[in-house]
């Protein structure tokens, strides 16, 4: 009974772990690029900031209205990777947020951030709208309604 005890927990610390991936602008574009008839909307985030955090679960019913269409949210956290064990990994099980989940990888930030778009200051929430034909980007914090008119819009 113990071993079994031992193996699920290692086996949920691995899932818990596995749930926030390290992720690198360069492996942003590829997967974007990727995805032929996909609309990503990529949200840049932190544990830190209140307007992001209240705006994640519009992120959440966003992901699941557009289970069964090519509609890909990623919530990419910009926490430093120091605080990814301690914070930002314990803050998405808390939250229960069940969509792909990132931390940016960055080493050179502002210079990663101006890749994503030139006109970036920085500030955040910031959310990313891509597919093949377009590229819109925004930094402001969304509601709801904000986020599925701006989804049907971009299509």
């Amino acid at each position: 009974m113990r071993l079994f005890l031992i193996i699920c927990f290692s086996l949920i610390s691995y899932a818990v772990t596995a749930q926030v991936k390290l992720l690198s602008v360069d492996d942003l574009d590829k997967r974007m690029a990727n995805g032929k008839d996909t609309t990503y909307v990529v949200n840049f985030w932190a544990t830190w900031c209140a307007p992001c955090v209240a705006e994640l679960p519009n992120f959440e019913k966003l992901r699941l209205a557009n289970l069964n269409k090519p509609v890909k949210v990623l919530l990419v956290s910009l926490d430093f990777k120091s605080k990814l064990q301690k914070t930002v990994i314990p803050f998405v099980q808390k939250n229960q947020i069940n969509a792909e989940v990132f931390l940016l990888n960055a080493q050179d930030r502002q210079a990663d951030l101006q890749r994503i778009d030139k006109q970036w200051s920085g500030a955040i929430p910031a959310t990313l709208f891509v597919n093949k034909q377009m590229r819109r980007f925004y930094e402001k914090e969304f509601t709801e309604t904000e986020l599925k008119n701006t989804l049907f819009d971009f299509k």
